[in-house]
């Protein structure tokens, strides 16, 4: 097929970069304008992207220049279909409205419309679904195109754990994150502050973690989500790690569930998704008994895959209590997106 081009809003930041290192060579998406702030306008992307991956920065996205962000959704883009959005929060919200009611389909990695009643907040394997949303903001809102969201980045780790033990009936899910320095961003945690050290907070982390999961794993009900009725009390801690959250999870069910139901629920967990990111295995089940860990799993499934382990019973009746770890900037963040707007390709929306 002929391919689609894509924009990407952010492009110099660290989910940015991201993308634009994840759509090089991609076989559906043709990147087609990168956009960045009104000082990173009108220069060529390698002369104001501060490129940290440690990958050679693509040498078509290099000679692009950047335009402004400002400019995002005007007719000269109107040959671009998709804007994965890898904005800061304090603008994104005005700049995607604007893209999504040009006919932009906005792919959005940002979290300030997540919860909003009409957007899909996304994980594929889980709730495509709830994809029924958009007929419904477009009518709602008036607007040619739509925004669709991924989760946050340990959002997504721990739901798609989740979804697998539904089945037994979740009642209480509890749970503490270690997550990477690079969910912060390039300069979001100084050297001085998080080497020797563990910081046990991070800024509207469990608010999204306790919320968000609720939504994805809800029922569409009359053009709306009913949230699971299972309660989640996260608590979330920033580790000297550069890729990778890894998190301990306890989850209490209706009735006792044993550690081999869940060993093997997780283990039949597949979907018919078939896209160019669709990992073969969302879930992987690590065997060793000190694993995993992210040095060793965070590519697993070139990063789209959440490994789980050290699954064994809980002290508290029916609890079984489990490690599950994901990439941040790949599954929890550019490649989650990615895959979103591969399944739209598929649903036609796009």
């Amino acid at each position: 097929m002929e391919k689609i081009k894509v924009g990407v809003l952010g492009a110099t930041g660290s989910v940015g970069q991201r993308f634009v290192q994840l759509l090089d060579g991609h076989p559906w998406f043709e990147l087609g304008a990168l956009f960045a702030s009104e000082r990173s306008a009108n220069n060529k992307y390698k002369d104001v992207a501060k490129w940290f991956l440690p990958y050679e920065m693509p040498e078509e996205a290099a000679e692009m220049v950047v335009k402004s962000v400002n400019d995002a959704g005007a007719t000269e883009n109107e040959d671009i279909a998709v804007m994965f959005s890898a904005l800061p929060g304090s603008i994104a919200s005005e700049v995607e409205k604007r893209c999504a009611q040009a006919g932009y389909c906005v792919a959005s990695n940002v979290s300030v419309h997540r919860m909003e009643p009409d957007v899909p907040l996304l994980i594929p394997e889980i709730n495509a679904d709830h994809l029924a949303l958009i007929e419904v903001q477009k009518e709602k809102r008036g607007w040619d195109g739509f925004i669709i969201t991924n989760p946050n980045c340990s959002a997504i780790v721990l739901t798609l754990s989740l979804k697998p033990l539904m089945e037994y009936g979740i009642k209480e899910v509890r749970v503490s994150t270690m997550q990477a320095v690079s969910g912060a961003g390039y300069a979001g945690v100084p050297s001085m502050a998080i080497l020797d050290n563990v910081i046990p907070f991070i800024g509207n982390e469990e608010d999204k973690m306790e919320s968000e999961p609720q939504k994805i794993l809800g029922t569409l009900e009359d053009s709306g989500i009913k949230n699971a009725a299972f309660t989640i009390c996260a608590s979330c801690h920033r580790v000297p790690v550069i890729d990778g959250h890894t998190e301990a999870v306890w989850v209490k069910f209706e009735e006792s569930v044993s550690e081999e139901e869940v060993k093997s629920a997780f283990e039949n967990f597949t979907t018919d998704i078939k896209t160019p990111f669709a990992p073969e295995k969302p879930i992987i089940v690590r065997e060793e008994q000190d694993r995993p860990q992210p040095k060793l799993d965070r590519d697993a499934g070139r990063g789209m895959s959440v490994s789980v382990g050290r699954i064994r019973g809980g002290r508290m009746e029916n609890e079984v209590k489990y490690i599950a770890q994901g990439h941040n900037t790949i599954r929890g963040a550019a490649g989650a997106s990615i895959l979103n707007a591969e399944v739209l390709v598929e649903k036609g929306f796009i």
